[in-house]
């Protein structure tokens, strides 16, 4: 989940170099949606003991 929400901050990144503010608006919102959704998941796979799965 991480790893989508760094290619969309990098997506957002590079389309705001390119001057396209609305694709790099959206695709910044999509990477701090995700970003905030692994790191919930993350606290909850450490709260409720278990090992987060293997790669």
């Amino acid at each position: 989940m991480l790893y989508w929400a760094l290619v969309f901050l990098v997506v957002g990144l590079v389309a705001g170099l390119l001057g396209a503010s609305g694709v790099a608006a959206i695709a910044s919102q999509i990477a701090w949606i995700l970003f905030v959704i692994g790191i919930v998941l993350l606290v909850i796979h450490l709260v409720t003991g278990r090992k987060p799965p293997a790669p």
